[in-house]
């Protein structure tokens, strides 16, 4: 079970839902015999059949009436085949009035079933939708097995459109004890109760089967379950009553605790939003006096839809004037030069500036490598270059202007040979 509520829809007060299962045939056929006797007899305005919409196998049934002669009430009513037997079908029963619900209107469910079997039909259609065994209008004895106890009552509460209360026996009642609890309720609650018979031996195995649901029921008393999910500020003892007397009066104590469970916001199970949604969406039967307010109600819809669209085009020209005026200023004024332009202008000189001191550096260098560096054995002038010993000193060899130089003794005397026929006193000597 779970909690709390939730961010989930609750229940509204001017909703009646119920949810069940016919096992016999033809559940279209009995609708439809209930609706016609129902018209004649006054007690509904009118019914239709409309499409079933999505689910061809389907069955839809509308129906008009006005409780205590005032409140006009709508109800749907929808049939599908069951999901694991086809024989069967579920049936799905949503109510709404103009104002809060009294549980003293007439149940809808007999505007729309058989009350017994005066109709033509042995009332197959009050068992309970998802738990085999179970029906609506009988005081349905728990299982001996404890474990089965716990199971039955788990999934009765489990997304429960229905209530469910535990009615503990004190002693074994006669005749009139058996009979159901339930044809003693209001007729509002009549159908959207399914009543558990405990014997007086299972008292504790049914207060262990309710553990797990936070409830205990009090000896010879009775205990309603909790919704699932339930509500943070849920209490058990409310809903809980210490006597229930099981000798054909009525049971107040019990009826009061009803009123107050239903009064109170309780979650409303997803099938049945969805049948309420389907309610107020896909109404097809109206009156004239429905259909025109529903016409003027259209025609001021489109109405504001029309101004909405009227506004949002208007409003979307006027940004787009805006747009191109911001454009035409743009473009009157001399764009800037980018800060990336204006860092290349700035690097561009110093770069071709390093660029070129580096060719010239290289080119430099090549001539003086060929200055540097004359052929092997000539002089730069193309002339043979003399023998150098090893001692350092030069064998002989030729000046740059054509005169012939001498060479250079061991111990440092050296005589220069004159370039000519008659020598200058200073051309040729030993130095001492």
């Amino acid at each position: 079970m779970s909690n709390s509520v939730g961010d989930r829809a609750t229940i509204p007060q001017t909703v009646w839902a119920a949810r069940g299962r016919h096992t016999g045939p033809d559940p279209e056929d009995v609708v439809r015999r209930v609706l016609h006797r129902r018209k004649e007899s006054g007690d509904i305005d009118d019914f239709a059949e409309p499409p079933a919409g999505e689910d061809p196998a389907g069955r839809v049934f509308e129906a008009r009436w006005r409780a205590a002669g005032t409140v006009t009430v709508r109800a749907r009513l929808t049939l599908v085949p069951h999901p694991s037997r086809p024989e069967e079908h579920e049936w799905r029963l949503v109510a709404e009035a103009e104002g809060p619900w009294d549980d003293t209107w007439p149940s809808p469910a007999t505007l729309f079933w058989p009350e017994d079997g005066a109709e033509g039909t042995d009332g197959s259609w009050d068992h309970h939708a998802t738990v085999p065994g179970l029906r609506f209008r009988q005081a349905n004895a728990l299982p001996a097995d404890d474990k089965e106890m716990r199971r039955r009552l788990r999934e009765a509460a489990r997304e429960a459109w229905c209530v469910n209360v535990v009615v503990h026996e004190a002693m074994t009642p006669d005749e009139r004890g058996r009979l159901p609890l339930t044809r003693l309720l209001p007729p509002g609650l009549r159908h959207r109760v399914v009543e558990h018979r405990a014997a007086p031996q299972q008292l504790r195995a049914v207060n262990w089967a309710l553990k797990d649901l936070g409830v205990e029921v009090p000896r010879g008393g009775a205990v309603l379950l909790p919704p699932d999910p339930a509500p943070k500020d849920h209490d058990g003892r409310e809903h809980s009553v210490r006597n229930v007397f099981l000798d054909g009066s009525e049971p107040a104590e019990l009826v009061a605790a009803l009123r107050h469970f239903t009064a109170r916001p309780r979650p409303l199970p997803q099938a049945a939003e969805e049948a309420l949604t389907d309610l107020r969406d896909n109404w097809t039967l109206r009156t004239p006096q429905e259909e025109l307010e529903r016409a003027r109600r259209l025609v001021a819809m489109y109405a504001e839809a029309l101004e909405a669209m009227t506004k949002s085009r208007d409003l979307y020209k006027q940004a787009a004037e805006q747009a191109l005026e911001a454009l035409s200023a743009y473009r009157d004024v001399p764009a800037p030069a980018l800060p990336h332009q204006q860092r290349s202008t700035t690097r561009t000189p110093v770069a071709l500036h390093q660029l070129t001191r580096t060719f010239e550096r290289l080119r430099f260098t090549a001539k003086g490598r060929q200055r540097l560096e004359p052929a092997a054995g000539a002089s730069p002038d193309g002339t043979p270059a003399e023998d150098t010993a090893a001692d350092g000193s030069v064998q002989g060899g030729t000046t740059a202007d054509g005169s012939t130089r001498g060479g250079t003794a061991a111990d440092g005397a050296g005589t220069a040979a004159s370039g000519g026929s008659g020598g200058s006193p200073s051309s040729g000597g030993r130095l001492a």
